[in-house]
């Protein structure tokens, strides 16, 4: 048994594509795999480290912008597409798949796109309430579109529906919190978990500054963050602000967090943006979380994904236009000051998770499969 996957550009749409596969490869171990991905993208990295063969083909997006350099890239982009598809082609043709899946982003279009052309059923998996734009162009050539919420299913009017929930990792699943603070080397003081996604969000690093120099100061606190691709500047500020990460033993900085189900496993408190896929890993995990949804997102999704979570009692919310230092310093020094107060919000974080959704995801590969 031979399954493409394409998704890519964000670990939003990557970390699902990996979750299927090896929730595949548990079940079937002698399945083999490949992976499409764009030739610039962060899929580059995460899928060979997570044991999967990829290859590569140069898609990108249109610019929604009226500018010169933006018809510029657009036109660049038109001519991307065309020669992305015959890239897929080729690659399809030479690992003859069983079943194509995809999960998003750009370069998950030519992909399914051109395979579901070739006669190989596809299936697709949408991860937000308000689905991208290339899942809703791809929902009619393929068999199956799984959701992660019933709120998706009216942007998919005439296609095969099935609602399954996010797929999330075996590891996180698995990961356990003494085990984990065991291998990164953490005591007993609070743990505090916090990044802004792959690219780093400067308004989430500027805000979350104050609280690590704090506790690089008082060590009051352990500190795990992530401040991204473009967050270079991050340690000089909180060096700045009095704390040396190079000196700080409480402090673990960084600008990517690869082995993220260790360093959630092991936090007390998730400060992060509100993302379909990092949703769905806090509830697994029953994580307590400071959520700051992205603002630059369609339909302002992520606010609602937070808000979901917020009426629940699972996290707390705190609005971009309303973040600062202050706000992060004080919502989570009132989160953590006592136990009783962290195991209600993690209570209520796990009552919300669908455990099951990578088992859900599996019947339908085995069903377009006919699968025993």
């Amino acid at each position: 048994m031979k399954i493409l996957l394409a998704g890519g550009g964000t670990a939003g749409h990557i970390n699902p594509a990996l979750a299927i596969a090896g929730t595949i490869k548990s079940k079937r171990p002698d399945a083999e795999f490949l992976f499409i991905g764009n030739k610039d993208g962060m899929e580059q990295r995460l899928v060979p480290q997570a044991g999967f063969p990829i290859e590569s083909i140069t898609i990108s997006g249109f610019q929604r912008s009226l500018a010169p350099k933006a018809f510029v890239e657009n036109v660049k982009t038109i001519n991307r597409s065309v020669a992305s598809s015959h890239e897929a082609k080729k690659i399809i043709k030479g690992f003859q798949p069983d079943l194509c899946i995809g999960t998003g982003g750009y370069v998950s279009g030519p992909v399914v796109r051109t395979a579901a052309k070739m006669g190989i059923p596809c299936i697709i998996h949408e991860q937000n309430a308000y689905p991208g734009v290339t899942n809703r162009l791809l929902a009619r050539r393929v068999k199956k579109v799984m959701l992660a919420v019933e709120a998706a299913k009216p942007y998919f009017k005439g296609a095969n529906i099935v609602v399954t929930g996010n797929p999330v990792r075996g590891e996180i699943l698995t990961a356990d919190k003494t085990a984990s603070r065991k291998k990164l080397g953490l005591d007993q003081r609070p743990v505090i978990l916090s990044f802004g996604g792959s690219l780093g969000a400067q308004k989430i690093n500027e805000a979350v500054s104050d609280l690590i120099a704090r506790s690089g100061r008082d060590g009051r606190y352990q500190h795990i963050h992530a401040y991204g691709k473009f967050g270079g500047w991050f340690p000089d500020m909180v060096k700045e602000k009095g704390a040396d990460i190079e000196e700080c033993k409480n402090l673990d900085i960084r600008p990517y967090i690869d082995n993220m189900p260790e360093c959630m496993a092991a936090a007390d408190l998730v400060i992060c943006r509100a993302g379909a896929i990092t949703l769905s890993e806090i509830q697994a995990m029953g994580k307590p979380a400071i959520l700051i949804p992205s603002p630059n997102v369609a339909e302002n999704h992520q606010y609602h994904n937070a808000m979901a979570l917020v009426n629940a009692g699972a996290a707390e919310i705190i609005e971009e236009s309303d973040l600062s230092g202050e706000a992060v310093i004080a919502k989570a020094d009132s989160m953590l000051q006592s136990a009783q107060t962290l195991a209600k919000f993690s209570e209520n974080s796990k009552k919300m998770a669908i455990t099951n959704a990578n088992e859900r995801i599996y019947s339908v590969v085995k069903g377009i499969l006919n699968l025993v």
